[in-house]
């Protein structure tokens, strides 16, 4: 059954941009090219937060991914760069990859925090907007 994996990251301040963007990019170009990867979908959304939503055969599939390549090698560098950060995961029998308001429902349910070294009150609170989908890239 596929499984999808969701996150939501704040980064603190602008001057990080360049940096995320380049590890952001590197990491859905191999998202994109993994196997078991079924979709993967990146948001650009209001105040510094971006999404990644990503659609896989299985969780080992995901797991894999995110052990190696630019993906492992970015992660470490979120700790500092972001003051928010939040993930859900899930198994689904749908023949599409959910929506971001799906998404967003979910995380807000069954979702989590991920560690960060600067947590923002928003952080703390688990406050999560709706996302904006005007800056929407898919792959797959």
């Amino acid at each position: 059954m596929p499984f999808v994996s969701v996150t939501r990251l704040r980064l603190r301040g602008w001057r990080f941009l360049p940096a995320f963007g380049i590890g952001a990019f590197r990491s859905a170009r191999q998202a994109k090219s993994a196997p078991g990867a079924l979709a993967v979908a990146l948001l650009a959304d209001s105040g510094r937060a971006f999404w990644t939503l990503t659609v896989w055969q299985d969780e080992p599939a995901m797991r894999a991914f995110m052990g190696s390549g630019a993906h492992r090698r970015v992660m470490p560098r979120l700790l500092d760069w972001c003051d928010a950060a939040f993930l859900v995961h899930w198994t689904q029998d749908l023949p599409e990859p959910p929506s971001w308001a799906e998404a967003h429902r979910r995380m807000l349910k069954e979702g989590r925090r991920s560690r960060v070294r600067f947590p923002s009150p928003a952080h703390e609170r688990f406050e999560i907007p709706a996302p904006r989908t005007t800056h929407e890239h898919r792959w797959k």
